[in-house]
């Protein structure tokens, strides 16, 4: 098959398969439906213990954190925990989280190498917004998250996600994203270590992101 003739047999064979299609669906002006939940329903307590029950499906190691005044120390335990000693950030990310003593923090400025974000032990982030229902972490590259590269290059990602950051649905998510996606940002969503499998369905970590994913729930 091929040239025109290939062309209109299959032309032939779409117009043949929507035959038994209304007309009112047919058309391009019929309305997309959004029968679908755009608001969750759940206390905020709830939301954010569903989030770390999902999280942790994925065999990310979660950590409940009861308030911020306790972040810097939980971060500085999962970093012990690690043996993580030289870490990069974000030039956005908050000068109390990086309190922990023996570790050395390289501020990425945009000009860190991709062979200096290979050399060190991981990455701190905070995220954009998560999502309870997947379990999926989003990241937008905002100031507290910086550049793909980052969460993508260690093999150590230690992420600190706040009860305010978390919502229950995906459309709920989209919607808070919004403004990312207008200024053109990238966006990367993580559920669990980076992983794959092969034919024989033997998995594989930290392949194309980090091996290793830690995440503090706070609040």
């Amino acid at each position: 098959m091929s040239g025109g003739g290939g062309r209109d047999a299959v032309l032939r064979r779409v117009r043949a398969a929507l035959a038994d299609v209304p007309a009112a669906e047919a058309s391009d002006d019929v309305a997309v439906a959004r029968e679908y939940r755009r608001a969750g329903s759940l206390a905020p307590a709830a939301v954010a213990a569903l989030f770390a029950e999902r999280c942790a499906d994925y065999r990310a190691q979660v950590t409940r954190v009861p308030d911020a005044a306790a972040l810097p120390a939980a971060i500085a335990a999962a970093l012990r925990a690690r043996g993580a000693r030289r870490v990069v950030v974000a030039a956005g990310l908050p000068e109390t989280w990086r309190g922990a003593e023996g570790v050395e923090w390289l501020q990425d400025d945009g000009e860190v190498t991709f062979d200096q974000l290979d050399a060190v032990d991981g990455v701190l982030t905070d995220c954009a917004v998560a999502i309870a229902e997947t379990g999926t972490i989003v990241l937008d590259g905002g100031g507290s998250q910086g550049r793909r590269a980052l969460s993508l290059i260690p093999d150590y990602h230690l992420c600190v996600v706040t009860a305010d950051r978390i919502v229950e649905l995906v459309p709920e998510a989209i919607a808070r994203l919004h403004e990312a996606a207008r200024e053109g940002r990238p966006m990367t969503m993580i559920a669990g270590p980076s992983a794959t499998s092969d034919i024989e369905l033997d998995r594989v970590e930290g392949v194309h992101g980090p091996r290793t994913l830690d995440v503090l729930v706070v609040g």
